[in-house]
Formats: C-alpha cells, structure tokens, sequence
C-alpha cells in the first residue's frame, strides 16, 4: 500500500522531498509523483512527468509545443488521476497528499475527487483558508492552510509540512474498520433543520431494523455529498425525505446541489421513498443579498446569515413536476409520500409558510408527469412521527427487510 504524493517538482521539489522523508521516518510507503512541466525537477521523482502526461494521453514535448499553463495543468491532472485510479483498482493506494498553490492545489484535488470517501486525501495549500468548495467538492478532503507560501523549508513550513506528513500517517497507518457495521444495509437520508424530527424518527425505525443510516444535510454540497456516495454503489437504500435542493435550482437560491440532483439512486435502481420536505422554501444568505427580484416575496429571517424566501403556487407546481420526473426515471422500486398537513416547519397551521394552495399546486406538478409515479398521500405534517415512521417502513419494504410494529401502530 502506498501514499501518493503530488507536487510540479521544477518549483515544489525542495518541500515536496521534505514531506516524502517525513512520511518514510514514520514508515509510511510514499512514492513521489512529478506534475511540473516547465524546468527540470530540482528533486528526483518515483514517477516522473513523462509518465504522469502519457497516462493523461499525451506527452511533455505535445504540452510544451502548446505554451498555455493553463493546458499544461489540465493535463497533470488528468495524468495523477489515471495513476491513482489505477492503484486504487490494484488495491495498492493507501493515500494521497499533495502541495502547491493555485496549480498544485487543482491537481491535487481532482485527483482526490476523483476517488470514493475512505481514501485519506490530504491538500497543503495556500488556498486552503479562503472558500475551498470547488477544490473539496462532495469528497472528505482535507485543506490544510500552508500559511506561509510553498517556498523553502523555514520554521513555518517546517512546522505545518510536519503536521501534513504526520496527518496523512496517522490516516493510514491508524484506520479502524467496523467491520460490523459493513454487515448492514446503508441508507442515505437527507434532512434540513425543518424537517429534522421527521428525519430523526424514520432513522430510529431504520436503526432498529438493522439499518445504519448516513445523515446528509441537503445543503447543496449535502445533496451532491450523497449522490456520490450512491455512485460509488455504497448505499443500499435512500430516503430522500428533503428534496429542498431542487427548489433551489429551479428558483435561483444558493444551496443548490446542481441539475443531476436525485439522478444518482434513479440510474442505479436504488429503492428510494422520497418526499417534498422543504419545498415551501428558497435559501438567501443574510437579508441584503436576496436578488432584486425577489425583495416584495414572503420572505423570513432564519438568522443574520439565512434568508428563506417561500415558493409560489406556480413554482411549486414547477417542483413537483421535477421531482415527479427524476423519480420516474429510476430503474429500480421508488415511491414519493406526500404531507397533505404541511411540508416543513415553517408550513403548517400558524407558521410563516402555510400555504395551502403552493401544497395543492406541488401535488398537482407531482401528478403531471407520464408515466406517473407511486404517490401516497398522507394526512400528515411532514414532522409527524406517523409520517416518519410510514416513509421508514415503506423504504424496509421496498429493500425487502422485515420491520417491527411502531407505536402508533401498537397503539391502535
């Protein structure tokens, strides 16, 4: 098993032989990867950049006769991701880490996203203290800021290049896998702080039927963070009870997950039970930076950093018919529960987005599209736990596990 570790050998040669000797002292197997393609590498690399560029399917004369840094990157990075992609499927690949500035750091990390969660993926940077979502993506990477510039070995660098060797070793040498805990069947559940209780029911059903349930906040990059997990054929089951981030794309908010959102279990034929929670919704940041358009709409303060903005009847409508077609696209069981009673905490008798007719208009959007979808609707709040607990049993259903009696079942 071995650490790969990346850096443009002509400018990071000195800090990246550094870390390389760290990473051997504490036993660690590391082979040096050479990403430059400018001047001579100042150290000698385990894999040089010839062979970096050939696995990218060019070559550094090709790269240097087209003169763009830009290009030249690109390439490195298409090259280091073969390489550790082709380790990762011999079994051989324990890690990556990897330094630099601008360029290093977008070699770096494509290569880490290109890789499944579990995989140590650690990234010096000088980047790292600023906003990292397009270089950490919906993977466990971890920034770490080189505070000074990757220039010399100085007391600073020395410190943090240190920590960089330490981190990764610690990541692979000190692994602890549950080896129970692979015996049980994933399931993916997304939730938002509005939809919470009912999230925390149903995984309280799915727990007792030997489930283990992966949380992820639909937040954009919680959303993303899932659909990953479910390409890299992890997950079992999905209860994507907060589809929230759809209304985002759709209207324009900030927390988005992207267009392919909910496209991941359809593809793979994942049992999925879904729900509309927070559709009642679009998030803002702080007040003042709600788009022009939208300042005369019903909008609520969350707190001085979020602004929600409800969704119409029309947009509602929207929504649905999005839902209604990713869910129909699944080749495998789904089915959507509709909360007649309200869709999120704010929607429900006496709260800022009730909105009976936006929660006919998101039904009807639902009902719109051919072939229809399963659709059960339920005379329920969406944070009922009677509604929690029929989308936990209907998701045991469609994975064909056996469930237990609830208590609203027991009571009755």
């Amino acid at each position: 098993m071995v650490v790969l570790l990346l850096a443009t050998l002509d400018t990071k040669g000195v800090e990246a032989a550094f870390v390389r000797d760290r990473l051997r002292e504490l036993g660690v197997e590391v082979r040096l990867v050479d990403c430059g393609t400018l001047a001579a590498p100042s150290v000698a690399p385990d894999v040089p950049r010839e062979a970096v560029l050939a696995a990218a399917g060019t070559s550094l004369e090709a790269v240097r006769a087209v003169g763009d840094r830009a290009h030249a990157v690109q390439a490195a990075a298409r090259g280091a991701r073969v390489l550790a992609l082709e380790l990762l499927r011999r079994g051989e690949l324990s890690g990556v880490l990897a330094l630099g500035g601008s360029a290093g750091t977008t070699i770096g990390t494509e290569t880490m996203r290109a890789l499944p969660i579990g995989i140590p993926k650690l990234m010096v940077s000088t980047l790292a203290s600023g906003q990292v979502r397009s270089y950490v993506g919906d993977k466990d990477i971890l920034m770490l800021n080189s505070v000074v510039d990757v220039l010399g070995i100085n007391r600073v660098s020395r410190r943090v290049l240190s920590q960089a060797a330490h981190a990764m070793a610690g990541m692979v040498r000190f692994e602890r896998d549950d080896a129970s805990a692979r015996d049980k069947p994933l399931v993916a559940a997304t939730m938002f702080g509005v939809t919470t209780p009912c999230v925390q029911r149903a995984k309280e059903v799915l727990e007792a039927a030997g489930c283990e349930v992966l949380v992820f906040h639909a937040t954009g990059t919680g959303g993303q963070a899932m659909e990953s997990l479910v390409r890299d054929g992890l997950v079992q089951g999905v209860l994507d009870v907060t589809t929230t981030e759809l209304a985002d794309e759709l209207v324009g908010g900030v927390l988005s997950a992207g267009p392919e959102r909910m496209a991941a279990a359809a593809l793979a034929g994942i049992p999925t039970v879904a729900s509309v929670g927070a559709t009642d919704m679009v998030n803002f940041l702080a007040l003042d930076t709600v788009p022009a358009q939208f300042r005369a709409r019903k909008l609520h303060r969350h707190n001085d950093h979020v602004t929600l903005m409800r969704t119409t009847p029309d947009e509602n409508r929207l929504i649905g018919a999005e839902i209604a077609r990713k869910l129909g696209a699944s080749r495998g069981p789904a089915k959507l529960l509709f909360p007649l009673r309200g869709v999120s905490a704010l929607d429900r008798a006496g709260q800022a987005f009730d909105d009976s007719a936006a929660r006919a208009a998101l039904l009807e959007g639902l009902r719109s599209v051919t072939p229809a979808i399963e659709i059960a609707e339920c005379d329920l709040h969406i944070n009922d736990a009677e509604f929690a607990e029929r989308c936990a049993r209907e998701l045991l259903d469609l994975m064909k596990l056996p469930h237990g009696r609830t208590a609203h079942e027991t009571a009755r």
